[in-house]
């Protein structure tokens, strides 16, 4: 992730300022700089409480917590999305920046959408959808390249959708590519239905990463609990608000441009670099203050 971000910033860092302090900028200093923004985040393990989504996070061994203030931050002034403040937090491996070349994160949200039926979980056609989905997407390429994006294909399942009906949770991946990119893009999905919504799991990552993306499903699944009376089973009829959604329709992404997802996804990518600006900010005045001292060196003596 950290190799993509770095050559995308070393192509806009003319746009930022002059090419003759561009040209004097290396990797070197790149790296100082995301170890600089990864040092001032303030990381949490243990249990989180979720007052937005009725219920506790367990981090689970082996992850860290960035909480909704700082994962905002991150997603919005380093990763160039929008802000979304449904977002809640993020969980890390505990080990790996996120600017890491392999980092892969989930960012954790809450819809209160109400109560999700979930009659259609075993009627649902994976192979239609899939086509159905590859066909909706590729039609919209046209209007795509016409705002200045790339074209966006859906390449097909990465993993099989799978709704488990024991557990009230449903997860599946997509795979995706943009443009004439090397690697594709990974969208791995998590819903764990409740009684008032719906929480949800995101995985940013790239397709290399898929298999230890898969091995995390199950802690990542079991971290959360909610808080008693919210669960799925506690659902009532006489009072509670049953979902405009089924669970062929959170598969289908009918959701996602409302709560803003998918733009964490091709934001990601596509305007990444307007997160740059505070980078080159940083990198410009770095620079000045080294200048000025050299100049200052130089009168001196």
């Amino acid at each position: 992730m950290k190799k993509l971000i770095t050559l995308l910033f070393i192509g806009l860092l003319p746009t930022v300022f002059s090419q003759e302090a561009s040209d004097s900028l290396t990797f070197e200093d790149l790296d100082s700089i995301y170890t600089q923004i990864e040092n001032s985040f303030t990381y949490q393990t243990g249990i989180i409480e979720l007052k937005e989504g009725h219920g506790t996070l367990t981090v689970p061994k082996g992850f860290k917590f960035l909480d909704k203030e700082q994962s905002i931050t991150l997603l919005t002034d380093y990763f160039g999305n929008p802000k979304d403040n449904s977002v809640l937090g993020i969980l890390a491996p505990e080990n790996i920046s996120v600017f890491d070349d392999k980092s892969w994160l989930f960012i954790l949200s809450f819809e209160e959408m109400g109560y999700v039926k979930d009659d259609d979980a075993n009627d649902i056609d994976y192979d239609q959808l899939e086509a159905e989905m590859k066909a909706e997407i590729s039609s919209a390429n046209p209007e795509r390249i016409k705002q200045g994006f790339e074209p966006e294909y859906f390449i097909g399942w990465a993993s099989d959708p799978y709704y488990d009906d024991t557990k009230k949770t449903l997860h599946w991946a997509k795979e995706f590519k943009f443009g004439d990119a090397e690697v594709n893009t990974l969208n791995y999905n998590i819903r764990i239905l409740g009684r008032k919504g719906v929480f949800m799991f995101n995985a940013l990552s790239l397709m290399p990463e898929l298999e230890v993306v898969k091995s995390n499903i199950d802690p990542i699944i079991n971290s959360i609990e909610f808080h008693e009376g919210f669960a799925y089973s506690d659902f009532d009829p006489d009072v509670d608000d049953v979902a405009a959604w089924t669970i062929g329709g959170l598969v289908a992404g009918k959701l996602l441009a409302k709560v803003g997802f998918w733009a964490l996804i091709v934001k990601f990518w596509k305007l990444i670099l307007l997160g740059f600006a505070g980078i080159g900010s940083f990198l410009w005045k770095k620079k000045k203050n080294k200048d000025e001292s050299s100049n200052t060196a130089q009168i001196s003596e």
